[in-house]
């Protein structure tokens, strides 16, 4: 079965994760984690296996129920964007303590630059947090290859591992030479319970034998032959390249310099201090924040120069190019780009015939008759209402914000008080801010604007698809204040009517305007033309 196939980062992942023996996929979509999960999802030889595949409702979930599977011996891999590493944070870190049983391995795709995301927060963080081993690879190949290393790793130490990609990888292809598949494991619950149960004086002793096993983890990394150290030759300046910022430098470097290519974490102390005894001083490349900087700096002491993000060699945010490696090593003479000129701006816009169109319509109408009116956003296509033609939202900060931010501010005495959440957002993080909403009574109207799928992302399944009504009744809200509406222009004085009603109500009302995505009814028109040909 071995072969040469053209992959996506994202790809090599899910295929090596395949080839290593994974018996399920975990995760929530978000960019640029989501097509590891697609990937498995559409392989024929996952399906033949069995391979479990179904989108979570959230990372938090996903986390959970990939450690239940460990616990069955079975291996095991949950994937999300970095912002998913705060949902899934206490379950993560908890695993570390627990331990696993069946290979675990916690996938992070990190976005430096933003290019949809609310920060440039670095996953890599959350490893060394939770005191885990952290993989981060340089290329495709390494992606693929280092998916049976972090699997055996993982039940090696009894600890799940954690990769970091980035952007760039993730999105990004390259020849991969794959290799002949493992079996899955077998099945075996663990019989052990008092590292599962972690009552304090369970919880002590776990965390005592994940200190006892840092020293191991440490050494592990010392001679990981995804760490690489070459030193042609004394010199002026030494560099620490990460992950993807390994090919910057390889594109970039003159001949003959001293390079430590670092993929696997916690850092190579004796590597780094013999890196260090043959240069006068060190670049640290590395895409996102500054990670090994720090520790380097830590670990060589004021007196011996690191350079790097910190220090304005390279930029402190964003993605790094080989361009800006290359002046930071100070190569010059290279190929000259110029930006381009009279290209008019194309920012991002709701799709024509989308039904969040015709609900901002419906609200900016509205709104409009309430001078002090304030309306919360959140994290979906329909975030695209902050911009023009609609600036229909004030605020969005991260996913479910909107309903707990509508409550805290109509908590204040702001009247009206709007939240706007999408389907697959409210059942990932919005039910609960609902549920204390209802609770205290609060006087908001939420708008669950539902386009049967998880759109942001591409299409993907939602998890509440048919069942909000219901939710929301089973929340508590009242059934005469809830309301399920389809966006359309020709149902514009209806919805408007709704709104006018529920925003003069002063206690929770919920109304659902809901119609299919273009896209996916777009897909599944020309699925079933050519089913019919």
């Amino acid at each position: 079965m071995a072969e040469k196939r053209l992959l996506l980062g994202d790809e090599a992942v899910a295929l090596g994760a395949l080839h290593a023996g994974l018996s399920g996929v975990y995760a929530y979509p978000g960019t640029p984690s989501t097509e590891i999960t697609e990937f498995i999802q559409q392989s024929p030889f996952a399906r033949e296996r069995g391979v479990r595949s179904r989108w979570c409702t959230n990372e938090k979930t996903a986390m959970e129920a990939a450690l239940g599977m460990s616990y069955a011996g079975k291996r095991a891999l949950v994937c999300m964007k970095h912002v998913g590493m705060n949902v899934c944070a206490d379950a993560f870190v908890n695993a570390a303590v627990t331990g696993v049983k069946g290979g675990l391995v916690v996938l992070a795709a990190d976005d430096p630059s933003m290019h949809s995301s609310q920060n440039e927060q670095d996953s890599r963080f959350y490893g060394k947090f939770a005191m885990v081993p952290i993989l981060e690879p340089s290329d495709q190949q390494e992606a693929y290859d280092m998916m049976a290393k972090a699997f055996a790793l993982s039940e090696q130490l009894r600890l799940p591992v954690l990769m970091r990609l980035v952007t760039r990888l993730a999105h990004s292809r390259a020849a991969v030479q794959t290799g002949e598949p493992l079996a899955q494991n077998a099945l075996e619950p663990d019989s052990e319970r008092a590292h599962w149960v972690l009552l304090p004086g369970n919880a002590r002793r776990q965390y005592a034998a994940l200190i006892a096993k840092q020293t191991e983890i440490e050494t592990l990394s010392e001679h990981s032959g995804f760490n690489h150290l070459a030193i042609p030759a004394q010199g002026e300046v030494g560099v620490i390249a990460a992950g993807i910022a390994y090919n910057y430098v390889c594109e970039s470097a003159p001949a003959g310099l001293p390079v430590l290519k670092l993929s696997q974490y916690p850092l190579p102390a004796r590597q780094i201090r013999e890196l260090a005894a043959h240069c006068r001083r060190l670049l640290v490349v590395e895409d996102g924040q500054p990670f090994v900087e720090e520790q380097v700096k830590t670990l060589l002491g004021a007196d011996y120069s690191v350079t790097g993000r910190l220090t304005g060699e390279l930029p402190r945010t964003g993605e790094l190019t080989p361009d800006c490696v290359a002046a930071a090593l100070g190569v010059t003479g290279g190929p000259a780009f110029e930006n381009a000129h009279n290209l008019a701006p194309r920012p991002p816009q709701l799709c024509q015939g989308c039904g969040h169109r015709d609900v901002y319509t419906a609200l900016n109408q509205v709104a409009a008759e309430y001078p002090n009116a304030r309306i919360f956003g959140d994290i979906g296509c329909y975030t695209l209402g902050a911009l023009p033609p609609f600036r229909a939202i004030d605020s969005c900060v991260d996913m479910g914000a909107s309903i707990t931010m509508a409550k805290g501010a109509a908590d204040a005495g702001v009247y009206p008080a709007i939240a706007v959440i999408g389907d697959s957002t409210f059942t990932h993080s919005g039910m609960t801010g609902l549920l204390d909403a209802v609770n205290d009574g609060s006087d908001i109207t939420v708008i669950i604007s539902d386009n049967l799928t998880t759109a942001m992302t591409g299409g993907q399944d939602s998890a509440g698809t048919h069942k909000f009504e219901a939710i929301c009744l089973a929340l508590g809200v009242e059934r005469e204040h809830l309301h399920v509406v389809v966006p359309l222009p020709k149902n514009m004085e209806e919805i408007t009517r709704i709104l006018r009603e529920e925003i003069n109500y002063h206690g929770v009302s919920v109304i659902i305007p809901q119609r299919e995505c273009m896209q996916t009814l777009g897909r599944k028109l020309r699925q079933k033309k050519q089913e019919t040909k």
